[in-house]
């Protein structure tokens, strides 16, 4: 099938970008978090779970990249199903050209769904950062374990 093999590479490669963002803004990244079983019996994990210490706070990541049109894009619904089963707010960060505008829209209008390119601000609205100047560049907050 083609661009199978890619996927999970970009998949990980997406996972890099939300842990550099989310490490630039001063959060602690967690991988592959373990959370229980789904109603089926197999295991339930995060792909990625953010958290400031300051304001203890967390939110889990999911991560779905699409290089091309597929049926990958038939698991969706059940991962956003899936988040409302986490002991924590969740949201899905999607990237790839494989995604049918009718995906996006969905994705979306479930408010638990954001594209990678508009990740930033909404994980600084959700953690209480101060957002961009208009016109300006983003600031960024103190790294998570220095001193105040």
């Amino acid at each position: 099938m083609p661009g199978r093999g890619a996927a999970p590479v970009q998949g990980k490669k997406l996972e890099e970008k939300v842990r550099e963002l989310a490490q630039d803004l001063g959060l602690n990244v967690h991988d592959q978090v373990r959370v229980g079983r789904r109603l089926w019996g197999a295991e339930r994990v995060i792909d990625l779970i953010l958290t400031d210490q300051d304001r203890r706070k967390s939110l889990g990541i999911e991560c779905k990249f699409q290089g091309t049109r597929g049926t990958a894009e038939e698991k969706i619904p059940a991962t956003i199903d899936d988040i409302g089963a986490w002991p924590i707010p969740g949201l899905v960060v999607f990237e790839g050209d494989g995604f049918t505008t009718n995906m996006r829209s969905y994705l979306i209008s479930t408010g638990k769904a954001v594209e990678v390119a508009d990740l930033d601000p909404w994980l600084r609205l959700y953690f209480g950062l101060p957002l961009p100047e208009r016109g300006g560049t983003s600031p960024r907050r103190r790294p998570a374990n220095s001193a105040s």
